[in-house]
């Protein structure tokens, strides 16, 4: 990465949380609306891997800071 490209561990959380947040959101809509299983598992999976998206973030800030 060159000095420009550099970004920092909170922007890429904040990145993803907004993606998670999105997909939460679309879970209840999608639930509330009573769409078909395959639409409400897809929003689930969506939520989980956003969650292992932050996890992911912030383990490897660490590792990358030692």
């Amino acid at each position: 990465m060159t000095k420009g490209e550099k970004t920092t561990i909170a922007s890429v959380v904040t990145l993803v949380s907004i993606g998670t947040i999105c997909w939460i959101a679309a879970t209840v809509v999608v639930i509330a609306v009573g769409a078909m299983a395959k639409i409400i598992w897809t929003c689930i999976v969506g939520a989980i891997l956003g969650l292992i998206g932050i996890r992911y973030s912030i383990r490897r800030n660490k590792r990358d800071a030692i």
